[in-house]
């Protein structure tokens, strides 16, 4: 399985899976994937930052992690993320909840305060270390533009 970040004509970004790069690339030329906010069919590949960790060795994070924290109140996000998780495959849904279990052992929550910390370890005001939490497209988009690198993760809900 692969995950894709997407751009809609109209601009809209959201995440997608697929079983792998020709599968995303037949649906595309077919016009299959539609944008999950407005519906549109003329979707591209938007830039992402991957971080993949070797099997059997321990995960050792140095690019900070934006995923979303858990508020009282789930956001639309979270609400379709738990959606997706309800209908995805066992063995996807458990590789997502150890990436999520990894990623809350060996880094430091920051909530809402995840650009600002970011900006922070790049520039070398503050210690590096590995970070995660949330953050807004906007946010998100002015890191990028920075070069400061960081990931996205689907965060999936604990639980049933």
């Amino acid at each position: 399985m692969i995950l894709y970040r997407l751009r809609c004509a109209k601009g809209h970004e959201f995440e997608s899976w697929f079983k792998d790069s020709k599968t995303y690339e037949r649906q595309e030329k077919k016009s299959l994937i539609g944008c999950a906010v407005c519906g549109a069919s003329k979707v591209e590949r938007a830039p992402m930052a991957p971080r993949l960790g070797k099997s059997g060795k321990k995960v050792e994070v140095e690019t900070p992690v934006a995923a979303p924290a858990a508020p009282t109140t789930p956001s639309p996000e979270q609400q379709q993320m738990a959606a997706l998780a309800r209908h995805m495959p066992k063995e996807l849904r458990e590789a997502l909840l150890k990436v999520r279990a990894e990623v809350e052992k060996n880094c430091e929550h920051v909530g809402t305060k995840f650009a600002e910390e970011a900006r922070k370890i790049h520039y070398g005001e503050s210690d590096k270390r590995g970070i995660y939490g949330e953050t807004s497209e906007e946010e998100a988009a002015a890191l990028a533009e920075e070069g400061i690198e960081f990931g996205r993760l689907p965060w999936i809900p604990r639980g049933n």
